[in-house]
């Protein structure tokens, strides 16, 4: 692969310390939490509500219109009888619904405004426990964030949507998602999930490695794995880049695979996942890698540049 020079300048225009504000707020203060099921003393909305209006007020900072998509949600009940990261359950019949929101910003191509390259991360933390979910997703959303910014006036043949959803309620917003892109015809030549980005066990932080998996499912999401490795090495990033063949179908990106959109791929930043506060309440801002996360922002973005083509 050669590098496109524009690209080299944009990736060095990835701002850790915008990253770091949006990860602080979003997952310590004033938002130690993103669920349905919490709200702040003397607020009149979820903390998961509060999350949107963020997101929302970003976005539309930038110029983005953005479009809503409710759906409806409960938590998951907690049970600590299971192993432990894994304590969610189904939530029961008698248990409140909540109108939840898929959040939307597009940019229209220029050349082939019909192909559209999807960015998704899941905004929430999880509904049946405490955690701050920094790693698990706060990282996603501000990657996503990002990467909306440094694309706001980059003109692409291919469109690029970014979607913010909710993994960690019950039904997955994902897949309301992913649905309706396949009922309108959405046509989705890559989907990019960011979730985790960074996350990984204590030997990988020992040895102070900076990681990103890109872990596919499908032959048609091979490439989109392996443009990562190959911008990665092209653009000198630095991480310790690999990408992984899985063969279930899970988390957002399993969501549009099984809507009928193949070409999908998820970035996190080990697999199988090494975290030992995933789900935890040690989930915390102050663990994150922050410079992991931005190496890992900058591979991602690349990769989107170079499927949504950007002229070089």
């Amino acid at each position: 692969m050669n590098p496109i020079p524009f690209v080299s300048e944009l990736l060095g225009k990835v701002d850790p310390a915008r990253l770091r504000a949006d990860l602080f707020y979003l997952a310590k203060d004033p938002l130690p939490f993103r669920k349905a099921n919490f709200t702040l003393p003397g607020h009149s909305q979820h903390t998961l509500a509060e999350t949107d209006d963020y997101i929302r007020a970003r976005l539309t900072a930038l110029g983005y219109p953005v479009i809503e998509e409710a759906c409806q949600a409960q938590a998951f009940r907690c049970d600590r009888n299971k192993p432990l990261h894994h304590w969610y359950s189904p939530p029961q019949p008698e248990d409140p619904w909540y109108t939840l929101f898929n959040l939307y910003a597009k940019k229209t191509g220029f050349l082939r405004p019909d192909e559209i390259v999807m960015i998704v991360s899941h905004k929430d933390s999880p509904s049946w426990y405490e955690s701050p979910g920094a790693y698990d997703n706060a990282v996603g959303t501000i990657a996503n964030l990002e990467i909306a910014r440094l694309l706001r006036e980059v003109k692409t043949e291919r469109s690029v949507w970014f979607l913010f959803c909710n993994e960690e309620h019950w039904p997955w917003t994902s897949v309301i998602a992913a649905q309706g892109a396949r009922q309108r015809g959405d046509p989705l030549v890559a989907v990019f999930n960011l979730d985790s980005l960074g996350g990984k066990g204590q030997e990988a932080l020992d040895a102070g490695l900076k990681t990103n998996v890109s872990r596919y499912s499908t032959p048609e999401g091979k490439p989109l794995a392996e443009l990562i490795c190959s911008v990665n090495d092209a653009y000198h990033i630095g991480l310790h880049q690999t990408a992984y063949s899985w063969n279930q179908l899970g988390d957002d990106d399993g969501s549009f695979i099984q809507a009928g959109f193949p070409a999908a791929v998820m970035n996190l930043g080990s697999f199988p996942y090494g975290d030992p506060n995933y789900h935890m309440e040690g989930d915390i801002p102050e663990r994150v890698d922050l410079e992991n996360v931005t190496l890992a922002v900058e591979a991602c973005l690349a990769a989107i540049l170079h499927t949504a083509r950007v002229a070089g």
